[in-house]
């Protein structure tokens, strides 16, 4: 249903993603909010890595509420704040991601609304009807 989109005349994607993804008319869209690195219970893990899980476990529980799962994500945006953590938080987001791969960008932040968080992930997703 959704179609890669990587022409020939645009270099390769850098990683575990496409260029474009073409979505049918008339799917569904999901939208998710920035989801942060803080559990149910209040706590904010040191690690970028297990912040960026509990950012993808949490847009894992927003999909299933909406009847989707990371195979619909057509869009991951993910921000952190420390450039030496982009490979650890692309190796996160590698484990969650499914064909058709999502169109993925990763930008560096000077922070969120309090110090202890180092990662931040929004998705968009889309199924047909």
């Amino acid at each position: 249903m959704k179609t890669p989109i990587n022409p020939a005349t645009v270099r390769r994607p850098f990683g575990h993603y496409n260029h474009g993804l073409l979505v049918p008319a008339a799917a569904a869209l999901l939208v998710t909010s920035g989801q942060l690195g803080i559990g149910i219970d209040d706590r904010i893990p040191e690690s970028v890595e297990e912040q960026a899980v509990l950012c993808f476990e949490a847009i894992k529980s927003i999909l299933e509420e909406g009847g989707m799962g990371f195979e619909d994500v057509i869009r991951i945006a993910g921000f952190v704040t420390r450039r030496e953590d982009f490979a650890t938080y692309m190796a996160v987001r590698d484990r969650y991601t499914k064909a058709p791969l999502p169109v993925s960008t990763l930008i560096i932040v000077s922070g969120f609304t309090r110090p202890e968080f180092l990662v931040e992930v929004e998705v968009t997703a889309a199924r047909a009807g």
